[in-house]
């Protein structure tokens, strides 16, 4: 007999949804949204519902696989773990902890898949990444800021007179945003939508601004400058909470109106327009990731930081500058959970540059990489040369749940369970402040054992099995340690499935930043003790005619990366079913200049790397643009990321996968 439960979404996205899952026979069978769930309300999208067939899936890996002469050949877990243990403390006793590399991204979000952490730090402490192909850059352009990165409760979107959606296609990324912002439409709040494509959120705006990819900070400048010259700013914010406006001020001085017009490629009449819709507050700024994936990434969010500072939109209802929700995340017992203070030694590389640094490491050379909640040779950028570093290591080690572009390069693929084959609990620091409990619903097939079981049967097989000794609800309880004071204990989360956390719901209304001065800093301190200026710039991207002229002339257009419609990055696309192929959209004046159709079949190249796929000429797109979604498999056609550089941001936090040049031109088909 079907029992309905409710259970939550694990995916890395904006919208941390409560779902129903039908259970058949000890069998998901249906994936459904939970209309109780307070900001999800029981709509869900075609991600969340493809979590049954990811569970269902015949291509599911079932066993511990080791790979000999090339071939994968299933073994047994005590093989396994066992030979994996004795080249882990081989390592440790020969050439030390640090030989090994942890890629590690994020996949999903339950919390116990922090424990990876704890498990390498226990072990000695090992070489990690740092730094986000997602959001890095942004993240740490608003700690210069704000001292952190909060945005506004979801219901506050009532109270703004505008909203300005920045680089940011809630229609395809965050769905419950978009119905919100449906809603404000329908109670007569106007909406704005900024980005080089025309995408579903930009069909339902007011008004839609399309910009040069790159330019969007100087296109907040251009909007700052004009509400100086207009006399628009809140003074009294910027005189009694702000540090380091003469410095703005002075960088505004230094260009003009007309010479930033021609670069974001917008006009000085929208430009002077936007200005005015900022300075009639409360505006409201959600801001994407797209926009920040630049060699001048921090900077921009930096400068859209400022105008919604200046023009008065910062610590009032219905304004904001809206990117992440740290303070979702700051609410749980991360140290006790990964004990840091056990690791006895540490080195850090990119996760950018993670390759890189592997092919070059020295004292000691990365001996093994061992991969969790991730698939780098598909998600790192520059994949030739990630494809190159982790064929050269001697032993690789993947956690998965397929056979993905990573896992067909490991020594060692262990196979793992799924979401409702384990229980957890779920949230997002990106958008609402709720906790999701996730139960276990279902039995994992085959030999499928949980991260949490993987690390505590390695933990006692390198002797320190004592500090993974605890029960999965003390595990959980562990963690929920800090929210005991406001009544959210490990009980009431599995009674009521979906608890509010206690955030600001108006980040900074009380006009105390987290920042050294405690003011919102224009020129930033914190940024200067890390070695930087701290001052705001008019950057340009990288690779672009204003940097690099002559790369531009060969590779003539602006290549995006964005989040794909069906897939959660990589994870979907070889459930999808039919013939995958490789869809490169271009803009209406790129077909027009070569004469290409609709299905022309084409190569993308520049120095890095190519692809090859099949045109679809967008509706309406900024001139010279192209996008290829990211995330699709080398099977495919993919990664596009052979095209992308592994350059860091500005502060060397965040990717530079959108500033990228590439060209274009019709091949046959074979």
């Amino acid at each position: 007999m079907a029992e309905l439960r409710k259970a939550a979404c694990p995916l890395n996205c904006w919208d941390s949804c409560g779902f129903h899952v039908t259970i058949d026979d000890g069998k998901v069978v249906k994936v459904e949204g939970d209309e109780t769930h307070p900001i999800t309300r029981g709509k869900i999208c075609g991600r969340g519902r493809m979590l049954e067939k990811r569970t269902n899936s015949e291509q599911r890996l079932l066993y511990p696989l080791k790979k000999i002469n090339g071939e994968f050949v299933q073994i047994s877990w005590d093989q396994a773990l066992d030979e994996i243990a004795v080249k882990l403390r081989k390592i440790k006793q020969t050439v030390g902890t640090t030989a090994v590399l942890h890629s590690h991204d994020y996949a999903n979000n339950g919390i116990l898949k922090n424990l990876d952490q704890r498990f390498f730090n226990c072990y000695g402490g090992v070489t990690q990444v740092y730094g986000s192909l997602c959001w890095g850059a942004g993240i740490e352009a608003q700690k210069w800021d704000f001292g952190n990165a909060y945005s506004h409760e979801p219901d506050d979107i009532v109270n703004s007179k505008n909203i300005i959606i920045w680089g940011r296609n809630v229609a395809r990324t965050n769905m419950h945003l978009y119905e919100r912002l449906l809603e404000a439409k329908k109670q007569g709040i106007k909406v704005f939508v900024i980005d080089p494509l025309y995408n579903a959120t930009a069909k339902q705006a007011d008004q839609f601004i399309t910009v040069k990819p790159g330019m969007d900070g100087l296109l907040a400048a251009g909007m700052m400058k004009e509400i100086l010259r207009l006399g628009l700013e809140d003074r009294d914010f910027i005189e009694q909470f702000t540090h380091g406006f003469a410095d703005l001020v002075s960088l505004l001085d230094s260009i003009t109106l007309e010479k930033i017009s021609e670069m974001t490629e917008v006009s000085s009449e929208v430009i002077t327009q936007l200005a005015l819709v900022y300075s009639d507050r409360p505006t409201a700024t959600y801001m994407g990731l797209g926009m920040q994936r630049y060699e001048n990434g921090g900077n921009t969010i930096r400068l859209i930081d400022a105008l919604a500072a200046i023009s008065g939109n910062i610590g009032i209802p219905g304004g904001g500058a809206n990117y992440a929700n740290l303070q979702v995340g700051q609410s749980f017992a991360f140290n006790e959970l990964t004990l840091p203070h056990r690791k006895q030694d540490s080195r850090q590389f990119s996760i950018m540059k993670q390759a890189e640094e592997t092919l070059k490491a020295s004292g000691p050379a990365i001996e093994m990489i061992v991969v969790t909640c991730g698939n780098p040779l598909t998600q790192v950028p520059d994949s030739g040369v990630v494809e190159k570093a982790f064929s050269s290591v001697p032993t690789v080690v993947v956690l998965e749940q397929f056979m993905t572009d990573t896992a067909l390069l490991a020594d060692y693929v262990l196979p793992t369970t799924t979401a409702f084959e384990e229980e957890d609990f779920y949230y997002s620091s990106m958008y609402h402040h709720y906790v999701n409990y996730g139960p276990k619903l279902v039995s994992a097939p085959g030999e499928a054992k949980s991260d949490l079981w993987i690390w505590t049967q390695l933990a006692a097989r390198l002797g320190f099995g004592a500090d993974f000794a605890y029960t999965r609800d003390e595990w959980l309880r562990m963690t929920l340690k800090p929210l005991e004071d406001s009544g959210i204990t490990l009980e009431k989360l599995k009674e009521q499935h979906t608890m509010e956390l206690p955030v600001e719901k108006v980040p900074w209304h009380n006009r105390k930043f987290q920042t050294p001065t405690g003011k919102f800093e224009f020129t930033s301190l914190l940024g200067q003790s890390k070695g930087k200026n701290g001052l705001l710039a008019l950057a340009v991207p990288d690779e672009s005619k204003w940097n690099n002229p002559l790369l531009a002339k060969t590779y003539p257009y602006q290549l995006l990366t964005i989040h794909p419609l069906r897939s959660n990055h990589s994870q979907n696309y070889h459930l999808l079913g039919g013939s995958l192929k490789l869809k490169v959209e271009i803009a209406p004046n790129i077909a027009e200049d070569q004469g290409l159709l609709n299905g022309d079949y084409v190569r993308v190249w520049n120095d890095r790397g190519e692809v090859r796929g099949y045109i679809s000429i967008l509706v309406k797109a900024h001139p010279n643009t192209i996008n290829i979604d990211e995330g699709i498999w080398k099977r495919f056609g993919g990664s596009v990321n052979q095209l992308t550089s592994s350059r860091e941001s500005d502060n060397g936090l965040g990717s530079t996968l959108y500033d990228c040049l590439v060209n274009l031109e019709r091949i046959e088909t074979n």
